[in-house]
């Protein structure tokens, strides 16, 4: 009886912590349920059931028998399908959707708001809601930061440690003395030509930036006088690594995939990943099947790996040398085929090798707006039926391996924040560190104004970086890079021909990449 009343009082307390509260009916099946679970386990069972709770749509704070049981029963079900959950292939239109809730300070699935389901055709809500979510996501990534997080009370502050306060430009524009030192979290605009302005959800303040000393959402250290705000340094806001963002918000499936919770927290799915040493991935950029040369070195390329086929060749487009034309969609059918008879002549990657296929920007489609939707089904058909395990994906697109999350997009991103960027890095060699920064403080794969780089307003969702990936590959033309940041492995395969035939080769179990290269006949 002890036990049971024990079960009872944890389950209550659970429930009232998250403003819930269970009908007697709904608490005796509970509790009947947890009695068998391990005393060492209960609390984190609870936890996963009041998960499953809170996903459904909850119409008021009473919770029902029917809503407890349909919990439980997704929970039994995520212990049982961890083996299906090995490798998944998620195209950007079918990744989940949250939407911060500052009142109760987590993510909501967008199925529990008054949101419509996103249309292509988007409505002026969208853009506005596109750039209203951008900020939110790292306003409240930021207030967690250390710097950012006031002491305790009665906490004594460690000597030589800062804490700073973030305002708002409402706040500066309704002071009339002349303000010190003033962080502020905005967005870089040009309203009037020549002149810069910081943004943010309260309002525009006009930004003096001759005196600044060290250099899309900016953190922005200044003084306000005259309603112009005088720059004194920029800076990104700063990261913060998928870990410390998981502690934060449990086990959210933000990635996307059939898994109901993240697959971080699957100990088997882990395991198995670090038992498979032979697991790799081939990330090859600009396969331009319309080339006699890459042809070759493609099949050079299947005749190396053929006694050991790689889990996945990750090709990305354009799949044509020659952009557009009316013969293109013709041409690229036949080089498909070319491709599909070099794939059958070796037996064992046939059989063995997932090949997965990223539109680039020259690819035949609707124009060069993301997220980028498949090449169409009639172009591919023949190659989907002589190769099964193959996958033509959208730009960008996530693979869910094991316990690894994987964002590929294919976008010539470094030229463009090169040639958009409000100051250049003072070293060209730096430019790879400083994208890849840029990329994961923004946490958005195309920090760009729209007119630059434009995205469907309704699924800019889908290029959120955020929580931060194990492993992001920019497909670019730009040459070929490794970066580690914030326990994110950042890779550029760089351009297949271009660059003498280079491409990178990932090892899940260990994280490693290698730089590979096919040499001559």
């Amino acid at each position: 009886m002890d036990v049971v009343h024990k079960i009872k009082t944890k389950v209550s307390a659970g429930f009232k912590m998250r403003g819930l509260i269970l009908r007697p009916e709904a608490s005796r099946y509970l509790v009947e349920v947890l009695e068998s679970v391990n005393s060492s386990e209960l609390e984190d069972v609870i936890e996963k059931v009041l998960d499953a709770v809170e996903k459904q749509p909850l119409s008021s704070s009473m919770i029902e028998l029917s809503v407890v049981e349909i919990a439980v029963q997704d929970c039994t079900q995520s212990c049982d399908e961890t083996i299906d959950n090995v490798f998944n292939i998620i195209g950007a239109f079918d990744v989940p959707r949250y939407i911060y809730s500052v009142e109760r300070k987590k993510f909501i699935p967008i199925s529990m708001t008054s949101h419509p389901a996103p249309s292509l055709c988007g409505l002026a809500r969208d853009k506005a809601e596109l750039f209203r979510e951008r900020y939110t996501i790292l306003q409240q990534r930021t207030h967690r930061h250390e710097l950012f997080t006031p002491p305790a009370i009665g906490a004594a502050v460690e000597e030589g440690q800062n804490k700073f306060q973030l305002k708002t430009v409402e706040a500066l524009l309704g002071s009339t003395a002349k303000m010190g030192e003033v962080i502020v979290l905005g967005m870089i605009t040009q309203l009037k030509e020549g002149k810069f302005y910081l943004e943010d959800p309260s309002g525009t303040v006009q930004l003096d930036m001759s005196k600044a000393i060290s250099f899309h959402l900016f953190i922005v250290a200044c003084w306000y006088e005259d309603s112009v705000f005088h720059i004194n340094g920029f800076g990104f806001p700063p990261t913060e690594p998928s870990s410390a963002t998981r502690a934060y918000y449990g086990s959210v499936n933000f990635f996307g995939g059939p898994s109901t919770t993240s697959v971080k927290a699957s100990a088997k799915l882990k395991q198995l990943e670090e038992e498979n040493e032979d697991a790799m991935f081939v990330i090859v950029s600009d396969v331009w099947l319309d080339s006699v040369e890459v042809m070759e070195k493609l099949n050079l390329m299947f005749s190396g790996y053929a006694a050991m086929p790689p889990t996945c060749f990750i090709f990305c487009g354009n799949f044509s040398s020659v952009p557009y034309g009316k013969t293109q969609i013709k041409s690229l059918k036949e080089s498909l085929k070319a491709l599909a008879d070099a794939i059958c002549a070796y037996p064992s990657i046939h059989s063995s090798s997932r090949f997965v296929f990223v539109p680039g920007p020259e690819d035949p489609g609707p124009g060069t707006i993301l997220p980028r939707p498949p090449l169409a089904d009639h172009i591919t058909e023949e190659f989907r039926q002589r190769v099964p395990f193959s996958v033509f994906t959208t730009n960008p697109c996530r693979i869910q391996y094991c316990s690894q999350e994987i964002i590929i997009i294919r976008e010539d991103l470094v030229n463009k924040m090169c040639r958009n960027c409000v100051r250049l890095p003072n070293n060209n060699l730096d430019i790879p560190n400083h994208f890849v920064k840029t990329i994961l403080s923004q946490g958005h794969l195309s920090p760009l104004p729209l007119y630059v780089s434009p995205v469907y307003w309704a699924y800019d969702y889908s290029l959120r970086v955020y929580p931060v990936p194990d492993v992001i590959i920019f497909a670019d033309k730009y040459d070929p890079f490794s970066i580690n940041n914030t326990d994110c492995l950042c890779v550029n395969p760089g351009s297949f021909p271009r660059s003498g035939f280079t491409f990178k080769v990932y090892y899940p179990s260990n994280r490693t990449v290698e730089d590979s290269k096919l040499q001559g006949l």
